[in-house]
């Protein structure tokens, strides 16, 4: 049995051994990518590095191992990543190509713990190879999170953003001129509305119609309140009718249906929360049941 057990930890340690040095190898031989002007994202990255220290560091390793993988990441891959990192609003500023590089960075972090977390626990190899695997997911799991939270905070400010823009049209602005304003009252420039706002206002000043700058928007942030409020406005342009009537409707449209949504999840919250209740009154139980159990068979 022994024996074994043996076997398999070598196989695993193997196994593990073989998985960095083909990565190691891989990433040493490949060619270096072209050097690429990274425009939102650059700027995205340059404000990473100023406010995580950790980034700082590891930056460079990243972007190293990036570079080597340039030429191994298939175009449908890197499209489908360079997507999510875009809803996940520029995460770190990352490539498609270094976000493999920071996966294989978080896989050798956590691996020092899980070798030390095996150890300790006596679990060993299994501890050790689970953690890498986790490690390695660690950077994907991190931009979907990032992303919903994105579409979250989005959803939830539009209807604030709306009035503002509806409030400054009516006073006399034009489109570009209201947009300003809610960028420019809207608190920090981290809030996504105030930087999807930006990116409008950037658009429009490059020479973007108001319907090509909108649709932009939705494409960036495609979650429900966002795709309506730019169908209605594009739509409204190009029927005539006033933008700031539809823009009044659509606020109060988000604020009702953001109103509901939150009463659904209210409701759902009770029924999900059966199984936990459950599952807390058989642990209460069991710690009430098993000592009167074990006294009656120690007395019989």
């Amino acid at each position: 049995m022994n024996l074994h057990i043996g076997m398999l930890r070598l196989l695993a340690w193997a196994m593990t051994a073989l998985s960095l040095f083909t990565i190691v190898a891989v990433a040493a031989s490949a060619p270096a990518g072209l050097g690429k002007r990274l425009g939102l994202r650059g700027l995205k990255r340059q404000r990473a590095l100023e406010t995580v220290p950790l980034w700082t560091t590891i930056e460079p390793i990243v972007r190293w191992l990036g570079a080597r993988f340039t030429g191994l990441v298939s175009d449908e891959w890197r499209r489908d990543l360079n997507q999510k990192i875009a809803l996940a609003g520029d995460f770190l500023g990352l490539l498609p190509e270094e976000t493999i590089g920071l996966s294989i960075v978080t896989a050798v972090a956590v691996l020092g713990v899980g070798i030390f977390a095996g150890a300790m626990s006596g679990m060993g190899n299994i501890m050790a190879v689970g953690s890498m695997f986790i490690g390695g997911a660690l950077p994907f799991m991190r931009i979907s999170e990032a992303a919903a939270e994105r579409m979250k905070g989005v959803d939830r400010r539009l209807p604030a953003a709306i009035d503002l823009l509806a409030l400054a049209m009516g006073a006399g602005l034009d489109f570009p001129g209201s947009v300003r304003q809610v960028v420019e009252k809207s608190g920090s420039p981290e809030d996504p509305v105030v930087e999807e706002f930006t990116l409008i206002l950037q658009s429009l000043q490059l020479g973007r119609t108001r319907s090509q700058a909108l649709e932009e928007f939705a494409a960036r942030v495609p979650v429900d309140s966002v795709v309506e409020f730019v169908g209605a406005v594009v739509q409204a342009e190009m029927r005539g009718n006033p933008v700031v009537e539809v823009l009044k409707i659509q606020a109060e449209v988000s604020r009702r249906k953001r109103t509901v949504r939150a009463e659904e999840a209210a409701s759902k919250a009770g029924v999900a929360m059966i199984g936990p209740l459950v599952l807390v009154f058989m642990c209460i139980l069991m710690l009430i049941v098993a000592p009167i159990i074990m006294k009656l068979q120690a007395g019989g």
